[in-house]
């Protein structure tokens, strides 16, 4: 997947209501009901700050929220997580050694998480939230790859599973 130079879906906290309108393309669709599980393993051709492959979840214009390999401002691969309900937070998780990261969104309930992993075996939770008591039932899932200072950015997902399930435990790393 390559986004189009100058693409992102992030509403920035500092920006007043309507000047932002996010812009990147994505491609998603509506899960089945219940628990699930989407991972994939991403490589993002960085370039340019802020850069990622994303696993995305989408509930609205202002509702979504994406776990990214990203090319941080240090110039190194990093797990972020962003979500969206009405402004957008920025949350860093660690940087990664290599150019590949598998990413992994799970719903369980009307909670999801969002877990990353070096090798698809062990995954390291990096954040635990809802999106609101309707979200859960609309949210579409799906991929996207962003470029909001560069000039486009090549993310390529392989791997990719799905499942009608989620992990038993969330936080011990199956």
């Amino acid at each position: 997947m390559t986004s189009a130079p100058s693409t992102d879906l992030f509403i920035d906290p500092m920006s007043r209501e309507g000047e932002q309108l996010p812009d990147a393309g994505r491609l998603v669709g509506s899960p089945p009901e219940g628990d699930f599980t989407l991972a994939a393993r991403v490589a993002v051709g960085f370039r340019s700050t802020y850069d990622a492959g994303v696993l995305l979840l989408h509930a609205g214009e202002r509702v979504w929220a994406k776990l990214c390999f990203e090319y941080s401002p240090q110039h190194r691969p990093t797990a972020v997580t962003v979500v969206t309900r009405g402004t957008s937070d920025d949350a860093n998780a660690h940087e990664v050694m290599g150019d590949r990261l598998w990413l992994r969104i799970t719903r369980s309930g009307a909670a999801f998480a969002f877990h990353a992993s070096a090798d698809g075996r062990w995954w390291q939770l990096l954040r635990y939230f809802t999106l609101g008591p309707e979200a859960a039932n609309r949210v579409k899932i799906g991929f996207m790859a962003q470029s909001p200072l560069g000039e486009g950015c090549t993310a390529v997902f392989d791997r990719i599973a799905f499942q009608r399930e989620a992990p038993k435990d969330l936080r011990d790393g199956s």
